[in-house]
C-alpha cells in the first residue's frame, strides 16, 4: 500500500531539521570553545552535539517511503532500525567520549585560562537557549499528536525530544562543572560533570536502544486495541469462536493483524467471502492503523478432534485448509 507523507511525517522532518541545525552549529562553537579552554566538560558537550547532530541525520533517512514489490509490507520499521543506531551513536559518540574526558581529567588535569572559561560559558549559554529551543519545538509537536504516550509513538520525535532534553540537562551540568572549577580551582568539578554527561548520555541510549530493539523484533499491538479487534471479531454472529489473533507493529500507522477464526456451519464459500470482507472493514474501521488484515478460516473442533487422534492430520478440517481470506 503506497502512502504519502502526511502532516506528521511533515512536522517531524521540520523537529528534526531544526534540531539538526542547532545542534551542527552547537557542536562547532563547543568544540572551539573547548579546544581553546581545555575544559574536558565542554568537549563531551561537543563530542555529545556531534553525536545527535549525527544521529538526526539518521532520524531523517528513516522517514516514510512508500512500499514496493521487494517491501510490500512498507518501510515502517525502517525507523525504528535508524532509531537504533541513533541510540548507539550516543553511547559511542557521546557517552563513552564523556567517561574518556572525564577520566583523562582526573588523572592529568586540565590547563585552562580565565577568558577561555568565560568564551566556553557564553558558548554553552547559547548552547542552552539554543536546545531549549529546539526541545520546545519537538515537545510542541508532541503535544499536537496527543501528548503523552500517544505523541511519542513516532520513534523519530521520541529521539529527538530524549536529545535535547538530555542535551539542556548535560550543558547545565557542564556550566556547573566549569563554574565551580573556576571557583575552587580544582579540576574534580569538572571532571565529575563530564562523568556525569557520560552516565546520563548512556542511559538514554540504553532507553531508546531497548526500545527500537522491541520494535524491530516485532512488538504486538497495544493492549486496548487487541482487545478491540477480539471484541469485534467474537461479537460476529458468523464466528463461532477466535482460535487465535497475532498482531504486530509494521511501522507508525501501519499494524499487521491475522486471525485464526471458526465460522458457524453452514455457510457456502460466497457467503464467508462476503463475511470476510465484512469483518475486514469492520476491523480497518476500530481500528485505523490496521491495514494488513488477515483471516484464516479453520474448522476448530475438527482440529481439536485431529489432535486427539479421532481425525487423520491429513484432513482438511484438521489442518484448518478451509480457507483464508
Amino acid at each position: 500500500m503506497n502512502r504519502k507523507p502526511n502532516k506528521s511525517d511533515r512536522r517531524t522532518r521540520l523537529t528534526v531539521l531544526v534540531a539538526l541545525g542547532a545542534n551542527l552549529l552547537i557542536a562547532v562553537a563547543k568544540a572551539v570553545g573547548g579546544l581553546l579552554a581545555g575544559s574536558p566538560a565542554l568537549l563531551s558537550e561537543a563530542a555529545h552535539s556531534v553525536a545527535d547532530s549525527m544521529n538526526e541525520v539518521f532520524l531523517l533517512a528513516a522517514l516514510r517511503r512508500p512500499a514496493d514489490h521487494r517491501h510490500p509490507f512498507g518501510y515502517g520499521k525502517e525507523r525504528f532500525f535508524w532509531s537504533l543506531l541513533a541510540a548507539v551513536g550516543i553511547f559511542v559518540m557521546g557517552g563513552c567520549f564523556s567517561f574518556f574526558q572525564g577520566v583523562e581529567a582526573l588523572r592529568n588535569g586540565a590547563e585552562e585560562s580565565f577568558h577561555g572559561y568565560v568564551a566556553g560559558l557564553a558558548v554553552l549559554g547559547v548552547a542552552l537557549l539554543a536546545e531549549g529551543a529546539s526541545l520546545l519545538t519537538a515537545l510542541h509537536q508532541v503535544r499536537r499528536q496527543g501528548g503523552g504516550a500517544d505523541g511519542m509513538r513516532d520513534p523519530a520525535l521520541r529521539t529527538v525530544v530524549a536529545e535535547d532534553g538530555t542535551a539542556v540537562i548535560g550543558v547545565m551540568f557542564a556550566i556547573t562543572g566549569m563554574v565551580l572549577h573556576m571557583v575552587t580551582g580544582q579540576v574534580v568539578w569538572e571532571a565529575c560533570a563530564s562523568l556525569t554527561i557520560g552516565a546520563l548520555l548512556v542511559c538514554v541510549a540504553y532507553w531508546l536502544g531497548r526500545d527500537a530493539r522491541e520494535q524491530l523484533i516485532g512488538r504486538a499491538a497495544d493492549e486496548e486495541a487487541s482487545r478491540r479487534i477480539r471484541a469485534l471479531l467474537e461479537a460476529q454472529p458468523e464466528i463461532d469462536s477466535v482460535e487465535a489473533l497475532l498482531t504486530m507493529q509494521l511501522g507508525l500507522d501501519s499494524t499487521l493483524v491475522a486471525a485464526r477464526i471458526d465460522l458457524a456451519p453452514g455457510l457456502d464459500s460466497e457467503e464467508v467471502e462476503e463475511v470476510a470482507v465484512r469483518i475486514k472493514r469492520s476491523v480497518a474501521h476500530t481500528v485505523p492503523e490496521a491495514d494488513q488484515i488477515f483471516l484464516d478460516v479453520t474448522d476448530a473442533g475438527a482440529a481439536r478432534a485431529a489432535a486427539r487422534g479421532n481425525v487423520t492430520a491429513e484432513s482438511p478440517a484438521a489442518t484448518g485448509e478451509r480457507g483464508g481470506a
